[in-house]
């Protein structure tokens, strides 16, 4: 686990696993199951969760800068923009073409 612990770039290296618990354990050059062990520890929550949270919160920001949904869901890894919304309106109750006119 001291690998982890010194890890602290946990957001970045979320983008660079395309928000994958599998490829982002490979990257820590550890298994998923420690990877687990380490975020429920650290985090209180599994890594997928985290991942998830970490995607939601980016997703804010970037429409909060008026980026238009369908370029928000490219540039966070989403193959469709439709997977995105309804991610997004999964996790935050409403959908981002809603958010961008409540934000602006």
């Amino acid at each position: 686990m001291t690998k982890l612990n010194n890890i602290n770039n946990w957001p970045e290296l979320a983008r660079q696993a395309n928000w994958s618990v599998g490829k982002m354990a490979k990257l820590c050059g550890v298994s998923v199951r420690v990877l687990e062990r380490h975020f429920h520890q650290t985090q209180a929550k599994s890594p997928k969760a985290w991942l998830t949270e970490q995607r939601q919160k980016q997703a804010l920001e970037l429409l909060d800068g008026r980026i238009p949904v369908k370029e928000a869901a490219a540039r966070l890894g989403y193959q469709h923009a439709h997977h995105f919304s309804r991610e997004f309106k999964a996790y935050w109750g409403y959908c981002p073409a809603e958010h961008a006119g409540i934000s602006r």
